[in-house]
Formats: structure tokens, C-alpha cells, sequence
């Protein structure tokens, strides 16, 4: 009885940390709660490492991929398809902007933190649409 116990409170705490990861949900639309066109909604999540983030396909005709350049130093690149779901976990602490590609000019954009970061100085080095930086530095004020 002792060794069924004590294994299980093993167990426990080896899955502890998988256990108390998130995910989080965002829609990819073409029009959101708030009028705006052409949005990822929610527009800014505060994750933790191991959370994941689930992008749903809920209007057609777009995708989400990290913006080359506006990704944490060590942090995998992700891309999702076309009119397709995806979930990307992330486990590098930083902030990640995230881009509808067809409609990043429209300003199709979403800010993800993960961690207790700040905006990186370089964060909008390369070229960025006016529309998108608008929203990103929108997003960036919840850090």
C-alpha cells in the first residue's frame, strides 16, 4: 500500500508541470467582436512556457506564422496552413508576433508573451505595414 502511494505521488510530480500547462485558443476572422476586419481574436495572450496556443480556422482564407524577426532567440519558428487549425506549445521564454501572411498588410497581427518579458529593441526591425505596427504596439502596451 506504502509503494502504491509513494509511487503515485512520483508520478504526480514528474507530470505536475504538464498538468498545469494552458492552451489557449484564438480565432483567426475575418471580422471581430469589435468590428474590427481582419483580426486574431483574442489580438494579445500572456502564456507561460508550455502553454499551448490552438489557432482555429474559423473564417476562411487564413493562417498564422510567426513574422520573421519578431521571435524569441532560441524559439522555433512556426506556420500554420491556409484554412487550417493548428497548435504550436511554446517553451522558450520572449515575445512572439505573430502574422495572417495574406493579410499582415491589412494588419493581421498578434502578440504572444510568454513569461514575465519585454518588448525586445529590436522587435520591429524589417519592414512592418503601418496598419500591422499600429496593432502590435497596441498589443505590446498589455506587457
Amino acid at each position: 500500500m506504502f509503494r502504491t502511494v509513494v509511487t503515485g505521488f512520483a508520478l504526480a510530480a514528474l507530470m505536475g508541470g504538464a498538468a498545469f500547462a494552458e492552451t489557449f485558443e484564438v480565432k483567426m476572422l475575418n471580422k471581430g467582436s469589435d468590428g474590427e476586419r481582419m483580426v486574431f481574436e483574442p489580438a494579445f495572450v500572456q502564456a507561460a512556457p508550455g502553454d499551448t496556443i490552438k489557432f482555429l480556422a474559423s473564417d476562411k482564407g487564413h493562417n498564422a506564422e510567426v513574422n520573421k524577426g519578431m521571435i524569441p532567440e532560441g524559439a522555433e519558428a512556426f506556420k500554420g496552413k491556409i484554412n487550417e487549425e493548428f497548435e504550436v506549445t511554446l517553451d522558450v521564454e520572449g515575445v512572439y508576433g505573430v502574422i495572417c501572411k495574406p493579410h499582415f498588410a491589412m494588419g493581421m497581427v498578434m502578440t504572444i508573451a510568454v513569461g514575465d518579458v519585454e518588448v525586445p529593441a529590436d522587435f520591429f526591425e524589417g519592414r512592418v505595414p503601418k496598419k500591422a505596427k499600429q496593432r502590435f504596439e497596441a498589443q505590446l502596451g498589455n506587457l
